[in-house]
């Protein structure tokens, strides 16, 4: 399944275990499912449908005399066992049948239970136009994952259970019904169609799917095997955009993996108001619709490549082979994130894969420090959906590449093989991973299993150097600031060997080609050697020594980055610049850059401004434009807008992005001229549309008029409708920013109304939280009314939205609207999240007024403080 992300702030370690988790297991078994059959008919208008479902089950002991499946708001019509009518109990949740006749082992039994389902709440939603939207498609899809199959019809669900699966649905005209395995027959009725699918491959019940809709079907097809896009007509072109890599990804991945693409087609269906990005269903992956990419979104979105690659990578990793209970979770949504970046080493290059690495460790780091640590494999939860979280995706993705780094490329890769030719069609646990490590390679990886699966955390690592130029020694000291001081056999240590390289630079002169007409320009390659040597970290802090011929350039610490953790480099200005410039490896290059910024000064901004122009990677120069801003002097600003320039439109987004820490009258004209004149990218102009509202809702001397600046904002909202509403979205984002303005809340008033397109609507949503804490008494309360109105609305999406805006709340009303959104929503992750916001809330109320009072006095100080640090730099570098 694709990732759906909440994050909240604080900086303690919250527990996992909310009030009323307690240990799961699966069930005790009755018998092994052998096939599930289900034959609906559906009445669309009226969100409802009929049928029956019939399972076959094989007895593993003697003697049983009552069955329980789960079965939720299911109007459960009879019950038969091989034919004959049987008693049966139903409290809306579990469906018992009294058996007439007790199991003998060998003897299968065939339930068929006849049921109807009117307007459903989870596990099948019914799409529909209505009267705020017009031109909202008429679809049925299905959500299985985590638990929801039983809402849509009776089944054993858990995740231990395979069986092969057939469905039989009959659908109106013009409407196509896809569903998992293949489609063996399809039958005219009147004004309807029968279609018959067979999934003839064991799968649990959670990737049992039903997709319905007027599609376009665009064909293609990989060793034979066909493999469709399924979208609404008229999205033709952007379906190919979008998912056009699909046979090449089956080709990779089937290489990779060392089993071949298992079913019998691939489809991809697009569809409306999905509630994850994706769903890797057996054989038919369900998509957002969102992730439909135009030709201007596919200039600087690869967040669809990468859903449609996590996706497929499901497709053997928990769809071919299936975890046995939810807790090992991270088995399969660790190895589809990793795909991702596999598949970005693949298409794009190993320096990206490794960006893209960093980017997964941080989103994990940032959950683990604001939202809860947990270990990766815990049975301990209130709903099982809840721990399909950042510890699982990214830091199970980052758990695969280290144990990649453990053992090397080809070793890892033989583990992998062996791992998902020995389990296909079956279900695994975690230890079955390192089974397959041990008998593929002969290595035990338990200890890497111990301190980064089976228990929360990371190291923190700060790592200081010096040189003693008499003795030509090397001195780094490394100290583990996670683990409390004094204690060295604290549980919170790490036990690692680290690689340290010492790096000589090499400088070499080429003559540029795109420069050659600028007489005698030079580039310098980056052209360095690294002495390596290998250290066990394992106390808190320890000094190490290394005999050197030479005095080193840089120093680079985790050679190759591939341990899960993070870094604060204490090293001397010069050794960091060399850093920054000379490192091979990108991510180093990006952690000399987060120094440099802590360092301060001309010589650092110099450093990173000319790392934000000629560093190779566009990922070091989005990262170097972020450090640059941290640096408060005036000569930061001239190198960041230089980056405006740059051909990368991630590099611009961030150099957009970092202007709006800079609140002065330039970096408002400047940010107004990218409003103005727009980009080539949306994400750059939504950027921009949200930082002219911090810069300008700030207290500058030279102020524009808010009017001015709200009819400029207005100005997008009513001419830049586009993709996604991206842009769009990015100006209300910039109108959260005048928190004590009226008439930026009645705007975004408008834009929380039925009608509005849905991306837009949410984003009004989440930011009347944000314009809330300014805002007079009479308004907040209009706002209080808007969200306790919208709590009510049963869209999982617009729950969410409604839950991040009262998080943002500095009132305890905010607190009861939040408890009843929690009493009624239908969802576990709506639940979970709304808690969380309720805390939040709490804190806010605490010493927010006070403490926005310093907020604002301390900005002002600070600018004044630029100012007079930057004449002084200057003085100092024109008396050099």
């Amino acid at each position: 399944m694709s990732k759906s992300y909440f994050d909240t702030d604080n900086n303690t370690h919250k527990p996992f275990e909310l009030p009323g988790a307690r240990p799961h297991y699966n069930p005790d078994r009755p018998g092994q499912v052998e096939h599930i059959f289900l034959d609906l008919s559906l009445d669309i208008p009226k969100q409802s449908y009929q049928g029956t479902c019939s399972i076959r089950l094989l007895p593993i002991r003697n003697g049983i005399d009552r069955l329980t499946l789960d079965a939720v708001n299911l109007n459960i019509e009879s019950v038969q066992v091989d034919e004959i009518p049987e008693n049966f109990d139903y409290d809306g949740e579990q469906l018992s049948i009294q058996l007439s006749e007790a199991t003998q082992i060998g003897k299968s039994l065939l339930i068929a239970i006849a049921y109807s389902v009117a307007k459903p709440q989870r596990g099948i939603y019914f799409i529909q136009p209505d009267k705020h939207y017009p031109n909202k498609p008429t679809q049925v899809w299905t959500q299985g994952e985590d638990e929801d199959s039983r809402f849509w019809f009776p089944c054993f669900d858990y995740p231990g259970q395979l069986s092969t699966s057939e469905i039989r649905v009959r659908v109106p005209n013009p409407l196509v019904a896809i569903s998992n395995g293949e489609l063996i027959n399809t039958t005219e009725d009147g004004d309807y169609k029968i279609y018959h699918w067979s999934q003839q491959q064991v799968h649990p019940t959670y990737l049992m799917t039903l997709a319905v809709g007027d599609f376009a079907e665009i064909r293609d097809e990989w060793n034979g095997k066909p493999v469709t896009y399924y979208v609404e007509k008229g999205r033709e072109e952007d379906a190919k955009r979008s998912m056009g890599k699909t046979p090449r990804m089956i080709e990779f991945l089937s290489q990779k993996y060392g089993y071949l693409y298992a079913f019998p087609k691939y489809a991809q269906v697009c569809v409306d108001d999905f509630i994850f990005g994706g769903m890797e269903n057996t054989s038919t992956t369900l998509l957002t619709d969102r992730c439909l990419l135009d030709e201007r979104a596919a200039l600087d979105n690869r967040n669809t490549e990468a859903l449609v690659v996590h996706e497929l990578a499901h497709q053997w990793f928990g769809d071919l082979v299936v975890i046995k209970h939810w807790s090992h979770a991270w088995i399969k949504e660790g190895m589809a994130s990793y795909s991702e970046v596999m598949w970005t080493e693949q298409e794009y290059s190993q320096e990206e894969a490794a960006y893209y690495r960093l980017l997964e460790a941080r989103r994990y780091l940032s959950e683990d420090s604001s939202r809860y640590r947990r270990p990766m494999v815990t049975h301990v939860y209130r709903e099982a959906i809840e721990l399909y979280d950042r510890h699982i995706y990214e830091k199970g993705s980052c758990v695969y590449h280290m144990i990649r780094a453990q053992l090397g490329d080809e070793l890892f890769w033989q583990a992998i093989q062996t791992f998902v030719q020995d389990n296909a069609h079956k279900t695994v646990e975690t230890i079955d991973l390192l089974r397959a490590i041990e008998k593929a390679t002969g290595r035990n990886l338990l200890f890497l299993f111990d301190q980064y699966v089976y228990r929360g955390g990371h190291p923190d690592f700060k790592v200081a150097y010096s040189w003693d130029g008499d003795a030509n020694l090397a001195k780094i000291t490394v100290t583990q600031t996670q683990a409390a001081e004094g204690k060295n056999s604290s549980k919170d240590l790490f036990d690692l060997k680290i690689p340290v390289g010492f790096g000589y630079t090499q400088q070499e002169e080429v003559k540029s080609k795109e420069l050659e007409v600028k007489k005698n320009s030079k580039l310098i390659t980056r052209n360095s050697q690294l002495k390596t040597f290998t250290v066990r970290v394992n106390e808190r802090e320890q000094s190490f020594y290394f005999p050197l011929e030479n005095k080193p350039q840089f120093i680079s610490f985790d050679v190759g980055n591939n341990y899960l953790k993070t870094v604060a480099l204490e090293y001397p200005i010069a050794e960091l610049k060399a850093q920054l410039e000379f490192d091979p490896d990108p991510i180093s290059r990006i952690y000399a850059a987060a120094a440099l910024a802590k360092k301060g000064g001309l010589e650092a901004t110099i450093a990173l401004s000319t790392s934000l122009k000629n560093d190779p990677l566009w990922g070091v120069r989005v990262e170097a434009a972020k450090q640059l801003v941290q640096i408060n002097l005036d000569q930061a600003f001239d190198g960041l807008v230089a980056g405006l320039k740059d051909k990368n439109a991630y590099v611009r987004r961030s150099v957009v992005e970092a202007l709006a820490q800079i609140k002065t009258a330039e970096s408002y004209k400047v940010v107004r001229g990218v409003v103005q004149k727009g980009d080539p990218s949306y994400y750059v102009e939504a950027a921009a549309s949200r930082v002219i509202g911090a810069i300008a809702s700030a207290n500058l001397e030279e102020k524009p008029k808010e009017d001015k600046v709200l009819k400029q904002l207005k100005s997008v909202l009513e001419e830049k409708a586009g993709w996604n509403e991206v842009v769009r979205s990015g100006a209300v984002a910039g109108l959260a920013e005048f928190k004590t303005s009226e008439a930026a809340l009645n705007i975004l008033i408008e834009y929380t109304k039925l009608g509005v397109p849905q991306p837009l609507r949410l984003a009004t949503i989440r930011a009347l939280g944000k314009i809330s804490v300014g805002q007079s008494p009479a308004n907040l309360e209009q706002i209080l009314e808007k969200l306790t109105e919208l709590a009510k609305e049963t869209f999982f999406l617009t729950q969410v939205a409604v839950a991040t805006a009262l998080g943002q709340m500095e009132t305890p009303k905010a607190v009861g609207i939040l408890r009843s959104l929690i009493d009624q929503t239908a969802d576990g992750r709506v639940r979970r999240y709304a808690e969380e916001e309720i805390s939040k809330v709490q804190n806010n109320i605490g010493s927010e007024k006070n403490l926005r009072q310093l907020r604002e006095d301390f900005d002002q100080l600070k600018q004044q403080n630029q100012e007079l640090r930057s004449r002084l730099e200057n003085l100092e570098a024109k008396s050099k």
